[in-house]
C-alpha cells in the first residue's frame, strides 16, 4: 500500500510541476511576443496619413534700389539743362561738350551741337524753367545693359513744356553726359471746371404774395 501511495503522490507532483511549467512558459511567451493588431473590418479603409503642410509662400522680392538718389537725379537734370541754356544764349557749346563723356565728345564737335540746338536759339527759347519747376519723371531712373543711366521726363512749363531724355555714363567715378534730346511741345490745356455755387442750387424758390 505504501508503494502505491508513493507512486500516486509522485504522479500528482509530476502533473503539478508540468502544469506550472506550462503556465510559466505561456506567461513568458506573452511578454516576449508583440501585441497583435486586429485586421481592419471588411468594407472599412484605413485613413491615409495627413499630407504635410504646404510651405509658406515666398516673401515678395525686395525692390531694387535706384541707381542714383532723387537729389542726384534732380542735380543731373537741372545742371545739364541750365548748361545747355547758357550755351544757347552765348552760342558757345564748348563747356557743354567739355563736361560730357569722352564718347560724346568724339561724336559731337561744338559746331555739331550748335547745329543740333539751332531751333531753340532761333526761337529764343529759354530753359530757365528747369531752375524753377520740379521735373516730372515719366520712368524711374534706370541703367541699361551698358550701365548707362537714363533719365526721362518733362518740366510742366507753359505755354510750352520741356521734354528731356538724358543719358549719362560713369567716367572717373562721376556721371557725365552721354546723350541728350530736348523737345518743347505745347503744354496740354488746363482742365476748366464751371461750378455753380451751392447756395444758388439749394436756394428755395421765393413765394409770391397774393
Amino acid at each position: 500500500m505504501r508503494s502505491g501511495r508513493s507512486f500516486s503522490a509522485v504522479c500528482v507532483s509530476g502533473v503539478l510541476l508540468l502544469i506550472g511549467s506550462l503556465a510559466a512558459s505561456y506567461a513568458i511567451a506573452q511578454q516576449a511576443s508583440p501585441a497583435m493588431r486586429s485586421p481592419p473590418a471588411a468594407g472599412k479603409r484605413q485613413a491615409a496619413p495627413a499630407a504635410p503642410a504646404a510651405p509658406p509662400a515666398d516673401a515678395p522680392a525686395p525692390q531694387q534700389p535706384l541707381p542714383v538718389s532723387l537729389e542726384q537725379t534732380l542735380y543731373l537734370i537741372r545742371s545739364t539743362l541750365l548748361t545747355l541754356n547758357d550755351a544757347n544764349r552765348s552760342g558757345n557749346y564748348t563747356v557743354l561738350r567739355d563736361l560730357a563723356a569722352p564718347d560724346f565728345q568724339a561724336r559731337n564737335t561744338s559746331a555739331d551741337l550748335a547745329q543740333s540746338f539751332s531751333d531753340l536759339r532761333r526761337r529764343n527759347f529759354d530753359l530757365f524753367g528747369a531752375a524753377l519747376v520740379a521735373p516730372q519723371l515719366t520712368a524711374a531712373p534706370a541703367l541699361d545693359a551698358e550701365k548707362r543711366l537714363h533719365l526721362t521726363g518733362y518740366f510742366a512749363t507753359r505755354p510750352q513744356q520741356i521734354n528731356f531724355d538724358l543719358i549719362f555714363q560713369v567716367i572717373g567715378g562721376q556721371w557725365r553726359l552721354f546723350g541728350i534730346s530736348i523737345a518743347t511741345p505745347d503744354a496740354p490745356p488746363l482742365a476748366t471746371q464751371t461750378q455753380t455755387p451751392a447756395a444758388a442750387q439749394n436756394a428755395p424758390t421765393p413765394k409770391k404774395n397774393p
